[in-house]
């Protein structure tokens, strides 16, 4: 009997589905923010596609941040890969609108039809791609999304960016009874803004450092709507959801400092001043300023404020402004661009600034809004 060799075949991977163009586009859009430009791991260039019965779900990582998308597919056949993400959202963006796309998935190969367009793209098994450790849950808080949007626009200027202090290259979520926190720092100046929402828990105290890049990402998926968001903070992990969206992040490990001693108190020197006017007379002072320079002086006297720029170049700006003050007369100096900065987050009309002397720090509040205080540390010129 003659021998008769084993053929090993391929396993046929078959996945399918279409798609409208926009709708394909959008959720794209939402995962390629988590994926890196450049990564030793030519997996996290991917984005994993799973369909599973009318649903196609989509997730990208970089190992420190995970998001994931749902959306209802047509003519749907289950299965899972991973293909590059950002030809995979060039190609649909490229597309006329109102496009349909056929996908499917067949042999290692990855094939979008569209009209009469024809694109074929390498992928990798779905198998390779990292999964996130579940969120093992301690605390789970809801809010509004433009609540959460809010706080964090409050305050995520201040976040460090590199700084060898690698606990301060984020920011600071802290949970007790009755309402949350938020708070960043680069050692130079403080944000801090809070919302009495909380778990209603007795005894409930969380820190959570999450970093720089997960709180871009959250700022930039989050909207202006009332729509609720899903809080889940776990030891090691924290997670949201809004949506049909699926976010996920791994915590800093480190001890965030105490910001409450840094926020001043008993200043006995302040003033209130018009915020528009302020920032305006500051931005232009600013124009004689350089990345090496950005000191502006301040100078105090009755009803009035004087702010003076000198640069190496010898050139001057002096601003003077009518403000709320009554007391003997006073010079601080701060780096002008974080005065600005703080302005540019305030929205009220009018903000009140405080000292105690000119080597102490600078509280900046809002006048007539609670729950949001800024801290500037001075120069010496």
């Amino acid at each position: 009997m003659p021998f008769t060799p084993l053929v090993l075949r391929e396993k046929k991977q078959l996945m399918q589905f279409s798609i409208e163009r926009e709708e394909i586009v959008r959720h794209l859009a939402i995962v390629c923010g988590v994926v890196e430009r450049r990564h030793t791991l030519p997996i996290l260039f991917n984005v994993l596609l799973s369909v599973e019965d009318s649903r196609l779900s989509l997730t990208a990582t970089d190992l420190e941040v995970e998001i994931r998308t749902t959306l209802e597919v047509l003519h749907p056949k289950g299965g899972k890969t991973t293909v590059s993400a950002r030809k995979f959202l060039d190609i649909c963006r490229a597309l006329p609108s109102r496009a349909v796309l056929e996908v499917h998935h067949e042999k290692g190969q990855f094939h979008v039809h569209s009209g009469q367009s024809r694109f074929t793209l390498g992928t990798l098994p779905a198998e390779d791609f990292p999964s996130t450790d579940s969120l093992e849950e301690v605390v789970e808080l809801e809010l509004t999304q433009a609540e959460l949007k809010q706080l964090l626009h409050q305050t995520v200027f201040c976040m460090a960016h590199q700084d060898v202090r690698y606990y301060l290259n984020g920011l600071l979520l802290e949970l007790g009874e009755e309402a949350i926190y938020a708070v960043a720092t680069d050692g130079h100046r403080l944000a801090v803004a809070s919302l009495e929402k909380g778990p209603r828990r007795e005894g409930v105290h969380i820190q959570s450092i999450i970093p720089r890049k997960a709180v871009l990402e959250l700022v930039r998926l989050l909207g202006e709507s009332s729509e609720p968001v899903r809080l889940k903070f776990g030891t090691n992990q924290m997670g949201a959801e809004f949506q049909g969206l699926s976010f996920s992040t791994k915590l800093i490990d480190g001890q965030f400092p105490d910001y409450k001693r840094v926020i001043p108190v008993g200043c006995e020197k302040r003033f209130i001043a018009d915020r528009e006017q302020f920032k305006q007379a500051l931005g232009r002072v600013n124009i004689l300023t350089n990345d090496k320079y950005r000191g502006v002086r301040l100078h105090l006297s009755n009803l009035k404020l004087q702010a003076t720029v000198t640069n190496l170049e010898q050139e001057s700006a002096e601003e003077e402004l009518e403000i709320e003050y009554q007391g003997e007369s006073f010079e601080i100096a701060f780096n002008n661009s974080y005065l600005i900065d703080v302005l540019n987050i305030i929205n009220t009309e009018q903000v009140k600034l405080e000292f105690t002397n000119a080597n102490s720090s600078c509280l900046i509040t809002p006048i007539g809004e609670v729950g949001s205080k800024y801290v500037v540390m001075p120069m010496r010129l």
